[in-house]
């Protein structure tokens, strides 16, 4: 959902003559742009705890897994996302633009967006920097203790195979982290 938010309307753009997005639009996709990565960077720590109890307590799996918490942490994410970051439908809203208008980019970010404000731009800069670093960084923080306590529990396995079956059960989480946080950082 986080990709779509954007490749929407890139996909519009490419196929059509039509290479504008209204106003309106425009805050749609940065809240949903923001909101979407929100909701999957604490998808991915709910991922890394369901790796923890399956390597680090096995017999407690069964447990954990119950429909009913899978689907409030599921929720729980997704109510994360779009709640804390509904403050930015607020202040974009009281934004206003002059000049040009015009974003060279199919992406409404932050930056671009700020530079066509007329308005002052810095309130919003530091909050979307306060949390938006808070939420990456505390989402990073919480996945990296999770992945040290695997660490350290397949370090304490006796058998090789037992080891190499833990590393195989992480392997496609670590990828996945691998790629939202390098991307994540790379881009801001």
């Amino acid at each position: 959902w986080f990709t779509s938010s954007t490749s929407i309307k890139l996909f519009a753009i490419l196929s059509s003559d039509q290479k504008t997005i209204s106003l309106s639009s425009c805050f749609a996709q940065s809240y949903f742009y923001f909101a979407l990565g929100c909701t999957e960077f604490v998808l991915l720590v709910v991922m890394a705890f369901d790796r923890w109890v399956a390597i680090c307590h096995p017999l407690h799996y069964a447990a954990t897994r119950e429909p009913q918490l899978c689907l409030c942490l599921a929720v729980a994410a997704w109510l994360i996302g779009f709640t804390l970051l509904s403050y930015r439908l607020l202040f974009l809203s009281q934004l206003s633009f002059c000049g040009s208008k015009r974003i060279p980019h199919f992406l409404c970010d932050n930056s671009p967006l700020f530079k066509l404000s007329c308005s002052d731009t810095s309130l919003l800069w530091k909050i979307d920097s306060v949390f938006l670093s808070w939420v990456v960084l505390g989402s990073f923080c919480l996945t990296l203790a999770f992945y040290t306590c695997i660490l350290c529990c397949v370090l304490q396995l006796p058998a090789a195979s037992g080891r190499k079956k833990a590393f195989t059960t992480c392997s496609s989480h670590l990828i996945t982290l691998s790629i939202a946080y390098g991307s994540c950082i790379a881009l801001y």
